[in-house]
């Protein structure tokens, strides 16, 4: 009976020091990692760098050039298009802003481990390329939050002073959220796959097309925005559209459309 429980709390513990991991990983904890390097001898850096490079990752080097650069045919916006601002919430854990309003959809219908349109479900996140985009929706002028962990079954979250933070799962997809600021992680054991945002719907378990968003239904303006370019409306199903570094991509359903929001400070993703 002892042995059980030793081996019970062992676990715990175990699972306890991968989770500040992985939130170790998510935050970029750069100050303790020249700390290191500063205190630390030649072989032990060089064992540190790699361990983080292995378990953490970065945006730059782990993006493919195809998550770069999209190419992604937009139409410019009218100026007759008429659009209000929205106010979005103080930043969250990721450094993002937390988006406001009630949720979209639950996760009731979400994956749970299954390979669910080509993506897979493991054990650990795989950060061969690891990149970041950020959704925004929005229903007749209203923001709908994007729940935290779609694409983390069995998913655990923990109360930081910015808001809950997702740090361990059962697994995890490589489509995933950790908060409830719309960015989408994209952790892949790939630098030549291509994810698009159906498949993050896919996911979460609800329906995109240009008519619809999750249970909201109308007609879907469908904002998007690579690094340096400027927003634009893309014209074609908006489950189509690709998944990379630093992209942007806004849903209004109905009206009145809301003008896209533009992150200009991404922390550390």
């Amino acid at each position: 009976m002892t042995s059980g429980k030793q081996s019970k709390a062992q676990r715990r513990a175990e699972m306890q020091q991968r989770a500040a991991e992985r939130r170790a990983a998510e935050r970029r904890k750069k100050f303790t990692r020249q700390g290191l390097m500063a205190g630390a001898g030649v072989v032990v850096i060089v064992v540190v760098v790699l361990v983080i490079k292995l378990v953490t990752g970065t945006s730059t080097p782990g993006a493919p050039p195809s998550q770069k650069d999209p190419h992604v045919p937009v139409s410019v916006i009218p100026a007759s298009l008429h659009m209000t601002t929205a106010t979005f919430g103080s930043a969250g854990p990721e450094t993002i802003p937390l988006a406001k309003g009630t949720k979209l959809a639950t996760l009731i219908d979400a994956a749970t481990g299954n390979t669910i349109d080509g993506v897979q479900c493991q054990t650990d996140e795989q950060t061969l390329t690891h990149v970041h985009t950020h959704l925004t929706i929005f229903v007749n002028g209203q923001q709908r939050v994007i729940p935290y962990g779609i694409g983390i079954p069995g998913f655990e979250a923990e109360q930081t002073p910015e808001g809950p933070f997702v740090v361990t799962g059962s697994c995890f997809y490589w489509l995933h959220t950790h908060a409830t600021d719309g960015i989408i992680h994209i952790e892949s054991p790939s630098l030549t796959e291509h994810f698009t945002l159906g498949q993050f719907f896919a996911e979460w378990g609800i329906p995109l097309s240009r008519t619809q968003v999750g249970p909201a239904t109308g007609t879907v303006t469908a904002f998007f925005t690579s690094p340096g370019k400027k927003p634009g409306i893309y014209q074609g199903d908006p489950a189509d559209l690709p998944l990379g570094d630093h992209y942007q991509i806004q849903l209004d359903v109905g009206t009145p459309v809301v003008a896209p929001e533009q992150i200009t400070n991404w922390g550390s993703l």
